[in-house]
């Protein structure tokens, strides 16, 4: 364990007082990747989730009214912002990495001059970039329809990061762990999917029976739809603290495997 800290400082030092550079270019190099498609990486989940606010809107907007006294449209679009910037972080880094991996070009990336803390905050950062601007290109969308108001900045802020942080390291493990395309089609659909879908996104937990309110006191993409819609509602389905310690301390550990996976070269380095 010591040893493994010393590794760590090593490659902090090393990262701040002469690698920026190529560890710029890695970041730079994740997000051009993503903009060249724009399209299809922006362009195509913002129109997907106005399409979702649009079909619950016209389905429930005449039976229900409101939730926990918030307008359905204003509870939902919240939501609907944050389950977009979860997919699309995941996807990011899950897709840059399988395709680096089964088209064999991995090597690139492992032969150039980065360590295993700049491999793994590079890949995460470019993660954050997508996941943040489809949030942004989401929320224009939304905002056409629905005028939607901060309440709190810092909410805003600090449940964006943390959620897209969390799939941005998930989907560097699925990437480096995947040896097909299956496998990694396998966790967004059984895994990921769902859960970005059940955690409260059209619902508010109160409604569910004990059992499913305890579940989904463990989810934690529950706890990113639910910080970030109190930033635009000011209400909340549990406790913000409770729910920022419990990010905090999961992004640390996910942020710990991925440089531990790099730096043993799990399934990437034979």
């Amino acid at each position: 364990q010591y040893t493994n800290k010393i590794n760590i400082l090593k490659d902090i030092t090393n990262m701040i007082s002469y690698n920026y550079l190529c560890f710029l270019t890695l970041i730079k190099k994740e997000i051009f990747r993503f903009l060249k498609v724009g399209i299809q990486t922006i362009v195509g989940p913002a129109i997907s989730s106005l399409l979702f606010l649009a079909v619950f809107s016209l389905a429930l907007g005449r039976s229900v009214n409101s939730i926990n006294g918030i307008d359905l449209p204003y509870f939902i679009a919240p939501g609907l912002i944050m389950m977009t910037m979860l997919q699309n972080s995941f996807a990011n880094s899950a897709s840059s990495i399988g395709q680096s991996k089964f088209q064999g070009n991995i090597v690139d990336i492992l032969m150039a001059p980065l360590n295993n803390l700049e491999l793994t905050l590079g890949y995460i950062i470019g993660s954050v970039c997508r996941g943040v601007i489809c949030g942004l290109f989401t929320t224009l969308g939304v905002l056409i329809f629905i005028p939607l108001q901060i309440y709190s900045f810092s909410a805003l802020i600090f449940f964006t990061l943390t959620g897209c942080i969390m799939m941005g390291t998930l989907g560097t493990i699925v990437g480096i762990w995947a040896d097909k395309w299956d496998q990694q089609q396998g966790i967004t659909n059984f895994i990921v999917l769902p859960l970005t879908f059940l955690p409260g996104t059209f619902y508010s937990i109160s409604r569910l029976p004990d059992f499913w309110q305890t579940v989904s006191s463990i989810n934690p993409f529950f706890y990113n739809i639910d910080g970030f819609r109190y930033a635009f509602t000011g209400r909340s389905d549990s406790s913000l603290i409770s729910g920022s310690i419990f990010l905090i301390i999961l992004n640390i550990m996910l942020i710990m495997i991925c440089y531990l996976m790099f730096k043993k070269g799990y399934k990437i380095k034979f």
